[in-house]
């Protein structure tokens, strides 16, 4: 029997390379896909153009949306700033619908792949509060896509898999050393420079280094202002 082929939304950061190296534990032949949104960290991109391969995808497709274009983010709005502090409610780095968005691009991608698994590395305990992370979401979207596609139609949707959803951020990172991901090739941070040096001071940031810390082990990432 053919191995199961799945789409993997793949971010170039810590959870969806957490979720890639999952997806490929579970036999799926993996097609990696990353989109540029007119975020201000593109330096994730370049992390994933290095990290798909060596995590096993069968291929990495870059596609991209103008969100900044739209705006409404402190993520594509140069103008709007990254908190360098916690912030109570949805936070401005919150980007309107993006999820969202994501998860159409590679639903449009799997029907044509004829793949029925979707994974994407959302996660409700470390997610900063954004309602595009949460357990409903996932489950909604898995819903609307069975009655939106032509394969869903016909008795063939696609099965939505978030695999980090319910673990904390120590637990993802444990998952992930189990499984050889190199972390240190990752970026999380929202305004990583253009090396993907990380500033160490957002939200992402925090809550990375709380992760690393929880879990025993040393953090490799590299910040902006130290030495390589």
């Amino acid at each position: 029997m053919d191995a199961p082929h799945a789409v993997v939304l793949f971010s170039g950061g810590l959870d969806s390379a957490t979720a890639l190296a999952l997806a490929r534990e579970q036999g799926f032949i993996c097609h990696a896909l990353s989109v540029e949104y007119g975020q201000r960290h593109a330096a994730e991109l370049a992390a994933a153009r290095r990290l798909a391969g060596a995590l096993g995808a069968c291929e990495h497709r870059l596609m991209r949306v103008d969100l900044a274009g739209i705006g409404g983010s402190a993520l594509t709005d140069l103008a709007r700033p990254v908190p360098d502090t916690p912030t109570s409610g949805i936070p401005v780095t919150y980007v309107p619908a993006r999820n969202t968005i994501l998860l159409s691009l590679a639903l449009a991608w799997a029907e044509v792949l004829r793949a029925r698994d979707i994974f994407v590395g959302v996660n409700v305990l470390d997610s900063s509060g954004y309602p595009d992370c949460r357990p409903e979401f996932i489950a909604a979207f898995e819903s609307l896509a069975a009655l939106a596609t032509k394969a869903g139609v016909e008795g063939a949707g696609v099965r939505l898999h978030a695999p980090l959803i319910r673990l904390t951020k120590a637990e993802i990172i444990r998952e992930g050393l189990r499984l050889n991901v190199d972390y240190a090739q990752t970026v999380s941070c929202y305004q990583a420079d253009a090396q993907g040096r990380a500033c160490g001071r957002c939200d992402s940031c925090r809550l990375r280094r709380a992760g690393f810390l929880a879990a025993g082990v040393t953090d490799p990432t590299r910040y902006q202002g130290l030495q390589s």
